[in-house]
């Protein structure tokens, strides 16, 4: 299967997405919002886009296939807020539509477990933008039939975006709060994810995207630590330090819970390439080397 992806803010995910596309002959199209950054995604074999500069429609009526990864803000999501016209008017040409979000929605569960089904309680700001955009999302897919798919991502790492550069840079931070776990998942698993639903259509699904091997983050810096060969960071205690905190660094810190992944196994029959941290910290590592 190919076609056409108009990837609508097209970052770290959606390009690892590309990645997998191209070599199979799919185009893509992806927005970004400078010139520079344009320059760079025509580099890596991506058509850009400058939005929201440019006019959508005529990319959404090439597209066979739509992805958005443009966070909400207080207004609601900013692809809604001046494209809903014209994603309406090219719903008909679409197969597939993926809106990416967070395990966020679920709030803090005090370390249980959720998955899809579970009730939407966010305890932050950020997590209530979500459910929000989710709910604008599908109320427009069921206004104008669009195939739309929800995929809530977990804590994304992938070369680049780890540990290990501030491990070396001697800014790594262990602070512990006692309970506290958190889901991860690979880039290179939500990739593989996005490819077999598109390949798979399901309108209306919602998908968790995370790891098999929820853990405290503590002992994700400890193991990246003991892979380089560098000393683990002393363990901070979270109620001595918050105060010093940004309000980012708090809020991962509001919501301990464990996520589970079960239906993109059963569903889109997916293997996960990278099933625990500990593994994918080890793939990272030998692929800098």
């Amino acid at each position: 299967m190919t076609g056409t992806l108009l990837s609508i803010g097209h970052g770290y995910s959606a390009r690892a997405l590309a990645a997998l596309l191209r070599p199979a002959g799919w185009q893509v199209i992806g927005t970004t919002r400078t010139a520079a950054t344009a320059d760079q995604l025509r580099a890596e074999g991506v058509e850009p886009l400058v939005w929201p500069t440019a006019d959508l429609r005529p990319a959404l009526a090439r597209a066979t296939h739509l992805l958005t990864s443009v966070a909400p803000d207080e207004a609601g999501d900013p692809v809604l807020r001046t494209e809903r016209a014209a994603i309406a008017a090219a719903a008909p040409g679409l197969v597939w539509a993926g809106y990416l979000s967070t395990t966020g929605v679920y709030g803090d569960r005090g370390g249980d477990w959720v998955d899809e089904g579970s009730e939407l309680a966010p305890a932050t700001l950020r997590g209530r933008m979500r459910v929000a955009a989710e709910a604008d999302w599908q109320r427009r897919a069921a206004e104008a039939g669009l195939p739309l798919h929800i995929f809530r991502l977990a804590g994304i790492y992938g070369p680049g975006r780890g540990p290990f550069a501030k491990l070396r840079a001697g800014t790594a931070r262990r602070i512990v709060k006692p309970g506290q776990v958190f889901s991860r998942i690979h880039v290179e698993d939500i990739a593989q994810v996005l490819a077999a639903s598109m390949a798979r259509p399901q309108p209306g699904a919602i998908y968790n995207l995370c790891d098999d091997d929820p853990a405290p983050p503590e002992e994700v810096i400890a193991h990246a630590a003991g892979l380089l060969g560098l000393p683990v960071p002393p363990a901070e205690d979270f109620a001595a330090v918050a105060d010093g905190m940004t309000p980012m660094a708090r809020s991962f810190y509001a919501e301990s819970k464990r996520v589970r992944n079960d239906r993109i196994k059963t569903d889109l029959g997916i293997a996960l390439r990278y099933p625990d941290y500990r593994r994918g910290l080890a793939a990272l590592l030998a692929a800098e080397t």
